[in-house]
């Protein structure tokens, strides 16, 4: 797998495990585990968007 596709997947799994870390802490009133969830989401975010990002420039290389 390239090192974009593997940001992307990456992310893609962080920002899931973020939202059910996030929804278990709301639902346990675990202000600790929803933050939590909240910093794994905006990480898988910023690996998805990196990943695209590393696409977009190898596809303007191959041009």
């Amino acid at each position: 797998m390239s090192n974009e596709k593997e940001n992307q997947a990456k992310g893609a799994f962080d920002k899931v495990k973020g939202e059910v870390k996030d929804q278990f802490g709301k639902l346990t009133n675990d202000k600790k585990k929803q933050a939590s969830g909240k910093v794994d989401k905006a990480k898988g975010a910023i690996k998805q968007k990196t990943g695209e990002a590393q696409e977009k420039m190898k596809n303007q290389d191959d041009e």
